[in-house]
């Protein structure tokens, strides 16, 4: 198995998965040429995905969905609420489940899995291929009992560090925003990223992608640091992706 991001942030965010010769995407939250140029970069053809797995539906993981899908007959795969939050529906294949409900695409497991978000029914995924599981967790207010059941025994775990509450609190988002942002339905910080860390089976774990850090609320150094402080790991082992550059593929053995 091994993944890659085409970028991670609020402008806009993708993941690739791939292995046994499945290849997905989840989410797509870049416009068309700007998608097609960044899975180019990782060698990937967009005729080549044989899925899209969308976690929720603001903007910067839904906006590109719809182009990319009818472009190239991709197969769309989301909840119940997310569906019914889609303004672009016109795609050849929509398929609906619910958050707990585990299915297949090709060689990959699928376990979607709930998270408190300021959507309509927003999951992120646990992907497994064979005894290997890659565990995604972005875009959630807190974490709960339930999440962290879900995403232990992970392989590899994409994880997001989305702010530093003081740079949060002291910075020029307006105070509405700051709430959305800091509420139990918001983004986590880079304190909750690391508190789901703690007795966590970190030995397992070949790979940890901090993702969808703020430009503005956060800093690479300061995520890293503070989880590698929950962790006690070298911080050379942990990586953050990027909004511009992405993530490039990390293999999963």
């Amino acid at each position: 198995m091994r993944f890659a991001m085409l970028g991670s942030g609020s402008k806009g965010n993708a993941t690739l998965v791939e292995a046994g010769g499945t290849r997905i995407l989840i989410d797509c939250g870049f416009n068309l040429g700007d998608t097609e140029q960044r899975l180019q970069r990782l060698g990937v053809e967009p005729q080549a995905l044989d899925a899209i797995l969308v976690t929720h539906e603001h903007g910067d993981h839904l906006g590109g969905v719809a182009r990319l899908a009818r472009r190239y007959r991709i197969p769309v795969w989301m909840t119940h609420g997310s569906y019914a939050a889609w303004k672009d529906r016109a795609v050849p294949h929509a398929l609906r489940f619910s958050p707990h409900q585990h299915f297949t695409i090709g060689a990959l497991g699928i376990q979607p899995y709930p998270v408190p978000h300021d959507a309509r029914e927003p999951c992120q995924y646990v992907i497994a291929h064979e005894n290997l599981r890659l565990g995604v967790l972005s875009d959630a207010g807190h974490v709960t009992p339930h999440m962290r059941s879900v995403l232990a025994d992970c392989d590899a775990l994409m994880l997001e560090c989305n702010h530093d509450p003081q740079m949060l609190s002291d910075g020029p988002y307006p105070e509405a925003l700051k709430r959305r942002v800091g509420g139990s339905r918001g983004h986590l910080s880079n304190a909750q990223a690391a508190g789901l860390l703690h007795g966590y089976a970190v030995s397992r774990l070949q790979h940890l992608v901090l993702t969808h850090l703020s430009e503005t609320n956060n800093c690479p150094e300061l995520a890293r640091r503070i989880v590698v402080e929950a962790i006690d790991a070298d911080d050379e082992w942990i990586v953050c992706a990027r909004q511009d550059a992405g993530l490039d593929w990390r293999e999963v053995v």
